[in-house]
């Protein structure tokens, strides 16, 4: 499974090390996966970037990241693919706003960080 990962990784271009594949079939690269899901605009965009170099555009208006963003985090000789996921909304799980497939990559990680933002009233 790790040689197919890599030469799945080789075929995409390599990009960056995070995973190959484009819109939400992200290829599965490193020891874990790691999902962030949270509202939108809570700051998963930024906590990707901080963690693993990787650009994920952020904005001062709610669904900036329409797609899902691999990124590689390195820790103890260890690779962990973390994921910017759209933010989910009330509904997601009916098809609003894209959750059907932000629910499938969530599904697919080994563990799913929740990310909110405590100073935000609602």
């Amino acid at each position: 499974a790790k040689l197919r990962n890599e030469l799945l990784v080789e075929q995409a271009g390599g990009s960056g090390g995070a995973g190959g594949g484009e819109g939400f079939d992200v290829a599965r690269l490193g020891d874990a996966r790691v999902a962030l899901i949270g509202f939108p605009s809570v700051g998963k965009s930024t906590l990707l970037g901080t963690l693993t170099s990787t650009q994920s555009e952020a904005a001062a208006y709610e669904f900036t990241t329409l797609t899902c963003i691999p990124g590689t985090l390195q820790y103890k000789g260890s690779k962990i693919q973390v994921l910017d996921l759209p933010g989910i909304i009330e509904g997601a799980a009916h098809g609003k706003g894209r959750g059907r497939e932000v629910i499938a990559v969530a599904r697919s990680a080994d563990a799913i960080l929740i990310v909110l933002d405590a100073g935000k009233e609602g």
